[in-house]
């Protein structure tokens, strides 16, 4: 070999060999093949967003109302309830027939009308992208919108979130009928809506956009990118318009905490990851208890739920419904360890009943709630035996909503960006990765099943029974 050659520098060599490979034959064929694609998928776009933005309206009117009525029964609620609350325990009735009624009510309406209103709707709502299921989007609507007021209302630990990201779906649907779009194209649609519907939940747009990517349709294509993003958006603003900018969740500024008490996020997260594993599989038991009762009268599940919801409403009034007080308490660091343990199991509890009978509602919120409480008595105990933790233990309240999620849902870029805009607490960015992703492998290595993949298995297999129930009946 030359000396000219051993003194080819690794650059040379590399150019040398990158020059040397044979061309690409590319026939014409081809080429236009490629260009028609690009040409339709930009058509495409241009058909769909128009349609998205409408969705987004839609949803975000829809939403708005809902969340409207939601808070009109939640001030009605606390303001009887403390009006009567001088009687002592001779007075527990009232809540107790209060929560009757309205779970009662709602389940029966799902049984009666729509048994994909039940629950949280977001697995139901996956099913149907996944062409595993249909969506009757009428009956979705009124079922999940009035049933879901009547079972929130009353005081059932559910959120909100899960009712709004079915009836946003069902929007997309309805837009997509209307307007004559081909079932591909409705599908977008369903999916964009099931986005906008968490985005005017939580004042979320970006969240919204995040879990119809992560956990709705696990499509990473510009044209679900651009419909969900502008359907989202569409939704966000229209929520702003009628009902306030406020963040939901009000938290004091926090200055970007000291990398010595990372260690302490990484046990937050090791601990939710542990507890969301327990709450999932609870929930699931939950179900499977309440399995029994099918057969029962309506009134009479809402009756047990409600002696058994109601009557704890009756002392702790603040853990009846969404739980927005309670985690608003836990951010702001006004609980004791004492009273947090206690809320805690009880609102663990109260979440697997109302959940478990099976009226309309989501885990969203009772999920966060959850998680502040956890996030504060972990920030209390950092406090008192770590030195260098920060003076603000709502701090890891915040980080602790994000860890508890990502455990239960499996789907950690949502719970971040969704804390993120929910607090406004962009300084927790690095805690939230940290915890997140731990929570994320801890449950991962427990092998357990996101929840929302296990409902849908559970929701298809009861579907097929039915089914199989109604074949045998017309035989």
């Amino acid at each position: 070999m030359s000396e000219d050659k051993k003194n080819d520098s690794p650059q040379e060599a590399e150019r040398t060999t990158f020059q040397e490979q044979p061309l690409i034959k590319i026939t014409q064929r081809e080429i236009q093949e490629e260009i028609a694609d690009e040409r339709n998928a930009r058509n495409l776009r241009k058909r769909l967003l128009p349609r998205a933005l409408l969705v987004g309206v839609v949803a975000g009117l829809i939403a708005a109302a809902f969340r409207y009525s939601l808070h009109f029964l939640g001030e009605w609620r606390v303001g009887l309830l403390e009006s009567q609350s001088g009687g002592g325990v001779t007075k527990m009735w009232i809540p107790i027939l209060m929560v009757s009624l309205g779970a009662g009510t709602s389940v029966w309406m799902v049984r009666t009308w729509s048994p994909a209103s039940a629950g949280s709707g977001i697995p139901q709502l996956k099913g149907v992208l996944l062409h595993l299921r249909r969506m009757n989007w009428l009956s979705v609507l009124a079922v999940k919108f009035f049933g879901g007021l009547l079972a929130m209302g009353s005081g059932l630990a559910l959120g909100r979130e899960g009712p709004m990201v079915q009836m946003g779906g069902a929007a997309g649907k309805l837009v997509g009928r209307v307007l004559g779009m081909t079932q591909a194209e409705r599908f977008i649609l369903i999916a964009a809506g099931g986005g906008a519907g968490l985005s005017a939940a939580f004042n979320a747009p970006l969240a919204g956009l995040i879990f119809v990517l992560e956990e709705i349709s696990r499509a990473f294509t510009p044209v679900v990118f651009f419909a969900g993003l502008l359907a989202t958006v569409a939704a966000d603003t229209v929520s702003r318009v009628l009902l306030g900018q406020e963040p939901v969740l009000r938290v004091d500024a926090v200055d970007i905490p000291s990398l010595a008490v990372f260690p302490v996020f990484l046990v937050v997260g090791v601990v939710a990851g542990v507890l969301g594993v327990a709450f999932n599989r609870g929930l699931v038991g939950s179900l499977r208890c309440f399995d029994h009762t099918k057969t029962w009268p309506a009134w009479l599940v809402g009756l047990i739920v409600g002696v058994m919801v109601g009557s704890v409403g009756w002392f702790f009034p603040n853990l009846l419904g969404s739980g927005h007080t309670v985690t608003m308490q836990a951010l702001a660091g006004e609980l004791a360890i004492g009273s947090i343990l206690v809320f805690f199991v009880i609102r663990f509890f109260m979440t697997m009943v109302s959940y478990g009978c099976g009226a309309p509602g989501g885990i969203f919120a009772p999920v966060l709630v959850l998680g502040s409480l956890l996030g504060l008595a972990l920030g209390l105990l950092a406090q008192k035996y770590y030195p260098v933790a920060i003076d603000q233990p709502g701090v890891f309240a915040v980080v602790a909503m994000a860890a508890f999620f990502t455990a239960v849902v499996r789907a950690p870029l949502t719970a971040i960006i969704l804390i993120l805009e929910m607090t406004n607490s962009y300084s927790l960015m690095l805690p939230l990765l940290g915890a997140c992703l731990t929570a994320y492998m801890v449950a991962e290595g427990m092998r357990d099943r996101p929840i929302y993949e296990v409902l849908m298995e559970r929701d298809l297999k009861q579907q097929r029974e039915r089914v199989k129930d109604a074949e045998r009946e017309r035989a």
